[in-house]
């Protein structure tokens, strides 16, 4: 029986000033040929990038022959207002939405949700799935959400968002295989059978991983700090050891029946393109922006 074919999708941010606009086109523009189902745009924690989000979703559905697909969340709006966006991005041509609650504050919960709003990624997913048949990416944890009272609570949660009409789950980065395999599993005893899609961070700055690291609940093998110990320095051996990290990482979850891949890109295309290309993703020169126009100008 033939493998099926590997599909990938990309995540980007709305960029916070001329020069990193800059670097976010020229990678979306790299990244374009390798035909991906989607390409997501990120909200700020708080949702203070929305209209950033909005222009860039905007963009790539006007200027690109890529999916665009923003980020919402239930913090920062009301529910009226939410449902409004989405029939907005749904006149727009915007079929592809990614729902999620939203970091809360550090000033706490609440100022986050407005009254009557949404205060559930699953609450989020029927409210937008009654506004049109969006198809809606949700967020798993292979290592427990940290706000989860268990993991069990967390898996019954992702199955609420299942069942309220999301399509796939995209997954926290992680770093051992076998903690996405072993979710992957307890996924399918619980029924879940949408799809469970590895999110693949590739290491561009090492440090910048254990922050993030720290804030979500991932962890870091020891092994992949014995890989970066001592390049704090060497720029050009940490950017080989990334590549050779991540795509040891999508290779073997091929081994293991993975097909489908979301990859946090950070803005940055380079090693997002090699590990593509490690997985036998070859560019499609047809699929960039569309005639007359250029999309890092």
């Amino acid at each position: 029986m033939s493998k099926p074919p590997i599909r990938v999708s990309f995540e980007f941010f709305p960029p916070a000033d001329a020069a990193m606009e800059g670097t976010l086109w020229a990678s979306i523009e790299r990244l374009a040929p390798l035909s991906p189902r989607f390409v997501s745009v990120t909200y700020g924690a708080d949702g203070s990038t929305r209209e950033r989000t909005h222009a860039v979703v905007e963009r790539i559905q006007r200027d690109t022959m890529l999916t665009g697909a923003p980020h919402l969340t239930c913090i920062g709006a009301g529910r009226d207002e939410i449902l409004d966006i989405a029939r907005c991005y749904w006149d727009s041509g915007i079929r592809h939405l990614v729902a999620l609650r939203g970091d809360l504050p550090q000033s706490g919960g609440a100022q986050a949700h407005k009254p009557g709003g949404f205060t559930r990624a699953a609450e989020l997913v029927a409210g937008l799935a009654s506004v049109a048949p969006f198809d809606i990416s949700v967020a798993a944890y292979p290592e427990v959400h940290p706000e989860a009272q268990s993991a069990q609570a967390d898996l019954d949660n992702l199955k609420r968002k299942i069942d309220a009409g999301a399509s796939r789950a995209i997954t926290q980065f992680f770093y051992d295989t076998n903690i996405f395999l072993r979710f992957r599993d307890r996924c399918a005893a619980a029924g879940i059978e949408a799809p469970i899609v590895p999110g693949i961070l590739p290491i561009t700055r090492f440090p910048q991983v254990l922050r993030f690291a720290a804030r979500c609940g991932a962890s870091i093998p020891p092994w992949l700090h014995e890989r970066f110990s001592g390049l704090d320095d060497d720029a050009e051996t940490r950017r080989l050891i990334s590549a050779s990290v991540a795509i040891e990482q999508v290779q073997s979850l091929a081994a293991h029946g993975v097909s489908d891949f979301h990859f946090y890109t950070l803005n940055r295309a380079e090693l997002t393109y090699a590990i593509c290309h490690a997985l036998g993703l070859r560019p499609r020169p047809e699929v960039r922006a569309l005639p007359g126009q250029e999309l890092h100008a």
